[in-house]
């Protein structure tokens, strides 16, 4: 063999393996581009991927008389009775709670919404007041969500906050909210509860939500 074919089979030789390396190498660098090409959208899809929102607590359900206002805690000093914060906790604090408000003389502490310059309070619609107010619609104030606020009961009925304004007559039975049918009406000035047993006679009284 010449020398001359010797040299250009070497030249071939190295063209070839030179071509295969760059080969090799441009598929390396390819398939690596792919690579974290894949992974940056990977890691780019898992930030634009919203963030499993932790669901609230649930909060307790209170039954009545279990809720305290003013910060007022469980264990406070009562005043005849009745807790501070104005929730009775028995049946016998509501029973204090009455005996509380219950006046000296009536006829001297009671004022009507005239003499208190005029209810200013919260009115209830007519058509609303006619369906469940008024003297043919009585009811009996035991039983129903009660609180003492100021010494004087509140207590829910049809969704409102009945607030007493005066105390109560000191002739009327010491039970009389448990045995007595009252009802609430609209007389020439505000509202007034009357009881059925005691014919004319109205304790003033806001009504609230």
């Amino acid at each position: 063999m010449s020398r001359k074919l010797v040299i250009g089979a070497g030249i071939v030789f190295l063209l070839l393996g030179t071509t295969a390396s760059v080969y090799a190498q441009q598929h390396e660098h390819e398939q690596n581009a792919q690579e974290s090409h894949s992974a940056q959208q990977s890691h780019q899809t898992q930030q634009a991927r919203p963030a499993p929102q932790a669901k609230p607590a649930a909060r307790p359900q209170q039954s009545y008389g279990g809720a305290y206002h003013g910060n007022v805690q469980r264990n406070a000093p009562t005043n005849g009775g009745v807790h501070p914060s104005g929730v009775p906790q028995h049946q016998g604090q509501v029973r204090s709670g009455f005996v509380q408000s219950r006046a000296t003389s009536w006829n001297t502490e009671h004022r009507t919404w005239a003499q208190r310059g005029g209810y200013n309070g919260y009115r209830i619609p007519d058509d609303r007041f006619r369906r469940y107010f008024g003297g043919g619609h009585f009811f009996r104030i035991n039983g129903l969500p009660m609180v003492f606020v100021g010494g004087y009961p509140r207590f829910q009925y049809d969704g409102y906050w009945i607030t007493f304004m005066d105390p109560w007559p000191e002739g009327w039975n010491p039970l009389w909210y448990e045995t007595d049918d009252v009802y609430l009406d609209y007389t020439n000035d505000g509202y007034y509860l009357y009881s059925r047993a005691h014919p004319g006679i109205g304790l003033a009284v806001t009504v609230a939500f």
